[in-house]
């Protein structure tokens, strides 16, 4: 864990200081007195992750009789949220006296979380008072940021936006939003970016899981995880490959943990041995980027055998004789060793467990994701589970674990640059829909947008960077990016750090919208180089409200919605996400379309701000495709209030009345997993295991979508006779429903004549009335069709996914027989270099021997400033470091705990604290992606505004990770580059 004292930086030097004064600003009475270890020891952060209940309990129950005797004007009231960090989704009650929240408890009814938390979990009340937070809006004058008024703020920034869309048109502004955005946020701001004019809009989700949504979603339907955390029980062999749960997510152990207590497999394949490695029943090592290579080498074994579920493939799966063939032949043990580094009796051995103890599981995480080919290594995960008939069937799936705490939730109805909410795309008609919905004129709308850019897919987040510099003749658009809002986003997330300061620094406008500075005013204000620096740049930094200081809904992992109680008032002259949308619009000219169709209300100061409530009906109104219509805020509410009624295993209300509602909890999945269909007066249980057959349409039962047409090269695509989910009317494949089928079918009576009206011309997605859904629900039928899944995606650059070696490869000899992609022209907007680069660092790994990868911690989270201004979370993990193998280090002289430089080919280089360790073996490196703060050596706490530089600061990774992009979604290159690591003199 690298604990060591800090004396030279008073501020890192006794980080429970911080906590001391917190508690001397009048909350020490609320809590009862302790030191750093007796807090640490009843917490639970001594443990790491603190997976025990009986250590995490933190506080007892809140009563009345809490209050001092005889004082009769403390008010304590207990408010339910959920943890604002990764994607479990646990539920926290927190305890609010007199407006201050003083103290928390997991909430042990949850289904999801069983009443633990982890280390960041425990440490959460401090993000609601946290005193390194951006307390009022701030300005960049002189290289000093500068206090100023949100008027001000607001005058200028929209000011600035005006200027530049009438220069340079809309498009020359991008948006980063956020997918720590409530789900009401997230769609909000999609709307905002809609009716400026532009799709340069994107979040987290682009460079976290961008390539499993595409990959999954063109698999079988949509991109999502299949099952859930709590239906891992019901597995019988589970295999993480490029997952780390135990630090990453490290509450749904829990889950695998009981169900091994079952006698569950468990299999772990990485390049690295960590905490999660510790539990399997087998761990497996492989060379990071390999993925498809070990993947298919246990498919080569399956089909070898027999062990492929025959009736599975030949009723609901498109195109496994193609990579059947293609595995036996290409992919022998001898070039699966040769590639990867696993012999054949490993691979062997892992196949058979997964065939003998079915119904098996496969979790991935960024480990797969994150690559030139991710979307090629998300696809084989989806094809050895189809193989193996694991899709669709309760302990199955594809248990995909995301990131931030609503990534999911952000990327269904969210900013991104190829879709409005819901996955509708940007095609005229999908324009036409949201236009209905927001009830604004398309016509309108339309004019906002810079000719014939409406329907273009914007840039990606991954590479505003580009958009900023690269050549304009060769960008999509008419103008490079000249203004770029970083709205809740750590640009030390992303990748190439030194060309992103470059970027940062020619920019007209940079603005800055978040609860903590992040490392984006440090960079803005720390001096480059003088040919970069735009002399009229201005950068602003405006103060955000957390999560706990507003309500609304966030999608965990597993697709369940739960809704957030408003904990405590924003702080300091903090302001809602949404507040601050409105209130620019209003200065942009389209406040009023904006609210038009929402309920807008007085918050703090008697500022008016759009209703969460109201976002997530007009969310319910408008998203038929992925089913986010039947999850009203009533219905979440009273499942937060009523969590005991829920199973934990299958997450199915037994019995239950919500007794402020009188609504019946009987039959519903907690948190009504997407897809939940049709008007929330239906009652649509929600979807707990997607593609189920063995349940009905109002069980949560489903099968593959018709997404892909009906027939390919004369193969139907359609499921085959006979396969069909059960109680279903048409017992047949058959395509998506629109007006046209529901009149063959002989249904469309059936619609009222209001549904009639609407319906007409209009398909499941597109009819707004519903009418659609409700007759195909009401007999058994899945009005998105029912068809196979693709093992073959023909509209991707590989449609059999191919092993291709990293654009910096250690594996010269690899290159040659297994190269990247050409280089493409204009590629979201922007020209994308493969085989260029390859070429070009084909040699390299003689200076840059190492594979340099990265992933996370269990302290912190996501780009880390805000976990690492936490005094509680800073106390545990206090420096960035570089593991290396005890062979490597031996070799450069380096000892345990010394410092170092981490190089790579970018010319970056980075100064970290060597971890020697045989957790990655000798040809790898390993660093957590979580630190900022520091730069090639240089503390970066001079930058920051005044208060605000987190606790722990440390060089981040992505200051030097290199050129890197997916083939399809711009998923960044960060898990497989190369590095050299030499002795700090």
């Amino acid at each position: 864990m690298l604990l060591t004292r800090k004396s030279s930086d008073a501020q890192a030097a006794s980080p429970s200081s911080s906590l001391v004064s917190s508690l001397a600003r009048g909350v020490s009475r609320a809590i009862p007195t302790m030191d750093r270890r007796a807090f640490l020891r009843r917490s639970g952060l001594g443990v790491g992750a603190g997976l025990a209940a009986s250590q995490l309990t933190l506080v007892r129950k809140a009563h009345a009789a809490d209050a001092p005797k005889g004082d009769k004007s403390s008010k304590i009231e207990v408010r339910r949220t959920v943890c604002g960090h990764c994607s479990v989704g646990c539920a926290v009650d927190a305890v609010v006296e007199n407006g201050v929240w003083v103290r928390q408890e997991p909430v042990f009814d949850s289904p999801i979380n069983l009443g633990a938390h982890c280390a960041k979990g425990a440490a959460l009340r401090e993000h609601g008072h946290g005193e390194y937070r951006l307390k009022y809006p701030m300005k960049l004058v002189d290289g000093k940021y500068q206090r100023i008024s949100w008027d001000q703020a607001l005058n200028e920034i929209s000011a600035r936006m005006l200027d530049l869309r009438k220069q340079s048109g809309p498009d020359s502004i991008f948006i980063v939003g956020s997918s720590k955005h409530n789900n009401e946020q997230a769609y909000l701001l999609r709307k905002w970016v809609s009716l400026w004019g532009s799709n340069n809009c994107d979040h987290q989700a682009r460079i976290c899981h961008s390539t499993t949504v595409a990959g999954v979603a063109n698999t079988w339907g949509y991109g999502a995880m299949t099952n859930s955390y709590n239906d891992m029980q019901n597995s019988k062999c589970a295999m993480y490959i490029g997952s780390n749960a135990a630090e990453a997510h490290p509450v749904s152990l829990l889950h695998m943990l009981h169900a091994k207590e079952t006698g569950t497999k468990m299999i772990v394949v990485d390049p690295r041995f960590t905490r999660t490695a510790a539990k399997a029943d087998e761990y497996v090592r492989i060379r990071s980027g390999t993925d498809i290579a070990f993947l298919f080498g246990m498919l080569h074994h399956i089909f070898k055998n027999g062990w492929e579920d025959k009736k599975y493939i030949a009723d609901r799966v498109y195109g496994m004789d193609k990579v059947r063939d293609e595995v036996l032949a290409k992919w022998t043990p001898d070039k699966v060793q040769e590639v990867c580094g696993v012999d054949e009796a490993t691979v062997y051995k892992v196949a058979k467990l997964m065939a003998d103890n079915r119904p098996s599981t496969v979790v991935w995480c960024m480990g797969q994701t994150q690559h030139t080919i991710g979307n090629a290594i998300v696809r084989a995960s989806c094809i050895l589970q189809l193989a193996l008939g694991n899709i669709g069937v309760s302990g199955g799936g594809a248990n995909i674990f995301r990131g931030h705490d609503n990534v999911q939730g952000a990327t269904d109805v969210g900013p991104n640059p190829d879709s409005l909410p819901g996955y509708y795309g940007v095609a005229e008609g999908a324009w036409k829909h949201y236009a209905k919905v927001w009830d604004v004129d398309f016509e309108w709308i339309k004019k906002q947008f810079a000719p014939g850019m409406m329907t273009k897919s914007g840039m990606t987040v991954s590479r505003w960077i580009d958009g900023v510099l690269e050549k304009n003749e060769l960008i999509d658009q008419d103008s490079n990016l000249r203004g770029l809002f970083f709205w809740g986003h750590a640009p030390n997330s992303q990748s190439r750090g030194l060309e992103m300061k470059k970027a940062m620094d020619k920019l007209d406008l940079l603005v800055v919208i978040d609860p903590y500075p992040s490392a984006t005013a440090a960079m803005a204000a720390m001096p480059g180089k003088p040919e970069d620096l735009n002399a009229n740049r201005a950068v602003y930094l405006l103060p955000a409200a957390t999560q706990f200081e507003t309500s609304g809904s966030v999608t965990a992992s597993n697709r369940s919605l739960q809704w957030r109680e408003k904990v405590i008032e924003p702080l300091f002259e903090a302001r809602t996400d949404h507040m601050i949308m409105y209130q620019l619009a209003d200065k942009l000219g389209f406040g009023k379309e904006l609210v038009k169709s929402l309920k807008v209300v007085a918050a703090k100061g008697g500022m008016m701000e759009p209703e969460p409530e109201s976002m997530l009906r007009e969310i319910n109104r408008s998203n038929w495709t992925i089913g986010y219509t039947g999850q009203s805020p009533e219905r979440l509410k009273a499942h937060m209030r009523n969590m005991n009624v829920f199973d934990v295993k299958t997450l199915r209300a037994k019995g239950g009345v919500d007794k402020e509602t009188g609504y019946k909890l009987d039959g519903d999945y907690y948190g009504l997993p997407w897809p939940c269909y049709g008007t929330p007066e239906i009652k649509h249980p929600g979807s707990p295991n997607l593609y189920d057959t063995s349940k009905t349409m109002m069980e949560g039962g489903g099968c593959f979508r018709a997404n892909f047409g009906v027939e390919r090269d004369g193969v139907s695509l359609l499921a085959a006779d006979g396969s069909f989910p059960k109680g279903s009317e048409l017992t047949t494949g058959y395509p998506e429903f629109d007006h046209i089928l529901l009149k063959k079918l002989g249904w469309w009576d059936d619609l009222t004549e209001a549904e009639k009206t609407a319906a007409e011309g209009k398909n499941w997605k597109t009819d707004l009335s519903g009418g659609i859904q409700r007759v195909a629900m009401a007999r058994n039928c899945h009005f998105w069709g029912n068809a196979r899944a693709r093992a073959v995606v023909w509209n991707f650059p590989d449609p059999v996914p191919q092993h291709r070696e990293p654009l910096y490869s250690p594996r010269p000899d690899l290159v040659d027989k297994y190269p990247t992609h050409d280089d493409k022209k204009a590629f979201w907007r922007l020209p994308t270099l493969y085989k260029s680069v390859q070429e070009k660092n084909k040699e390299i790994s003689k200076q840059f021997p190492l594979v340099m990868t990265s992933g996370r911690l269990v302290e912190y989270e996501g780009g880390g400033e805000e976990t690492r201004s936490n005094p509680w979370l800073a106390e545990l993990q206090q420096d960035m470091f570089v593991e290396i193998n005890p062979a490597a280090a031996n070799d450069r002289g380096i000892r345990n705990g010394e410092m170092v430089w981490v190089k790579t080919p970018t010319g970056a280089k980075l100064n970290v604290r060597a971890l020697v360790t045989e957790r990655v073996d000798r040809g790898t490196v390993f660093l957590p992606f979580h630190f900022s703060g520091r730069w090639q050596g240089v503390d970066l706490k001079p930058y920051y505004p005044e208060g605000s530089a987190p606790v722990i600061r440390g060089e981040a990774i992505n200051t030097a990770t290199t050129y890197g992009y997916d083939s399809v979604t711009m998923m960044q290159e960060t898990k497989t580059t190369l590095c050299q690591v030499e002795k700090t003199a």
